[in-house]
């Protein structure tokens, strides 16, 4: 008899193939819209399998209606939508998928980096809506990145990752990170140094830490206080780790230049949130994953995950 496994989000089809050779699947249609709480609570209640998306919070009271699970699935680095120690507590192995977006993941960060910098979401909407009548001296002038210093908040494998990238345009990198990484300095040149010293010496400010309760709100009024007014920050990590409201607020003052963000506090944004109305700011809908190649590493090693602990084996990334 097959194990009866569900699936939170639609997944391309040779994905759902592999699964259903060994598994009795069930999945959520729908691509863009996420799986209704209702729906999951019903569908949780018999299976062995959750293979989800951070879109879904695995809490104590969903895993109290899934008597026969032994595996969440996440098809994510991160996993702070599931709560691991009531996970744990059931018997209820959780995974992730870690490794196969790096270097993804750090090109969009990158990217988000320059197109801030250089204004160019900006510069694309002043030529598609008729503004480019004439050259001028300072039209739509931005912040040098070469040379540049590049403030890394969290050196772990993305971390390690932009800052390579970082050497092609000759820039300075200073990181902070809750441990030291001597062998990372050695290869890539980088300057380990404290919170608020990377904050007040850098031009751009990439957040790459994990979200976790010692990182909820890391950068709030106080942190953003202490960077150049022409300083620029750069959030690909999790919308939480920076205080939108205090984001808001100093790029409202101009107290920093810019900011570009991958992520929010919630997701999917409102159309309305504050960060949205302002000319310094590039917003982006959470895609620094969102290349067809490493969407298809994730989503395998996700299913990789799932059937191993189905099969009494040990999952190749078992969280904690």
């Amino acid at each position: 008899m097959k194990r009866k496994i569900y699936i939170t989000r639609k997944l391309p089809e040779p994905i759902v193939q592999r699964l259903s050779e060994t598994c009795e699947v069930r999945m959520w249609e729908e691509d863009e819209k996420p799986v209704p709480r209702e729906v999951l609570e019903e569908e949780i209640e018999d299976v062995e399998g959750l293979f989800c998306l951070l879109t879904e919070q695995i809490d104590a009271s969903l895993l109290d209606k899934a008597d026969k699970l032994k595996v969440v699935s996440n098809m994510a680095v991160g996993y702070n939508n599931i709560d691991v120690e009531a996970a744990k507590e059931r018997n209820v192995i959780v995974t992730n998928t870690p490794g196969v977006l790096t270097e993804t993941t750090a090109d969009l960060t990158f990217s988000l980096l320059m197109a801030t910098a250089r204004r160019i979401p900006e510069a694309s909407e002043y030529l598609r809506n008729g503004n480019w009548n004439t050259w001028s001296p300072m039209q739509l002038t931005g912040q040098d990145i070469h040379g540049a210093t590049l403030g890394i908040i969290g050196l772990g494998r993305i971390g390690e990752a932009v800052a390579k990238r970082a050497q092609g345009f000759d820039m300075k990198v200073l990181y902070h990170n809750r441990s030291r990484n001597h062998e990372a300095e050695g290869r890539l040149d980088l300057h380990f140094t404290e919170l608020n010293t990377l904050l007040r010496e850098s031009d751009y400010v990439c957040v790459l830490t994990p979200f976790t309760p010692e990182t909820n709100n890391l950068i709030d009024t106080k942190q953003l206080d202490l960077m150049k007014k022409s300083a620029i920050i750069i959030n690909s990590a999790r919308g939480g780790i920076v205080n939108e409201k205090a984001l808001y607020k100093a790029l409202k003052e101009q107290s920093i230049w810019a900011a570009g963000l991958d992520v929010f506090e919630e997701e999917p944004v409102r159309l309305d949130h504050p960060l949205l109305t302002l000319p310094n700011v590039v917003t982006l809908p959470h895609i620094g994953s969102a290349s067809i190649k490493t969407r298809m590493k994730m989503a395998n090693l996700a299913a990789t995950n799932l059937l191993a602990v189905l099969e009494g084996e040990e999952p190749p990334n078992k969280v904690g």
